[in-house]
């Protein structure tokens, strides 16, 4: 059995934003018990990650450290046509990734116990990203 949807998620700008819950919806309304679920976001400025979802401070470190990595507005960057944060991003999201797989078992995302699913914005302004979700199994 394959299910596919697509949604879309507001975001506020640059950070992360837990959609374990949407996913496990997704999950929920494919009605697959075991298989495999890929989340993939349509947009070169803005990726997914699996991260520790008990402490806040992990993503931050996370968006230090980026930024440290990758810094808005740095000279060698030729793109800037939507503004100093433009070619960082693209930079970023290369650097992390733009889906992911996730085992599927007794109907859920089989997450491990401090892991959530995120989408990490990296604009500094809030956009409005589509998702697509795909569940195989059975």
């Amino acid at each position: 059995m394959v299910y596919q949807k697509n949604f879309f998620f507001e975001t506020r700008g640059r950070g992360t934003y837990e959609i374990t819950r949407e996913i496990n919806q997704v999950i929920l309304e494919a009605g697959v018990e075991r298989g495999i679920c890929q989340v993939f976001i349509h947009h070169s400025s803005a990726s997914l990650t699996l991260c520790e979802n008990a402490d806040a401070s992990v993503r931050g470190d996370l968006e230090r450290f980026m930024a440290r990595l990758v810094p808005d507005g740095d000279p060698m960057f030729s793109h800037t046509l939507e503004g100093p944060d433009d070619m960082a991003a693209h930079v970023r999201a290369i650097l992390t990734k733009m889906d992911l797989s996730i085992p599927v078992t007794n109907g859920r995302g089989a997450l491990g116990t401090w892991q959530g699913i995120y989408l990490w914005e990296h604009r500094t302004r809030p956009h409005r990203r589509q998702l697509s979700v795909t569940v195989i199994g059975d």
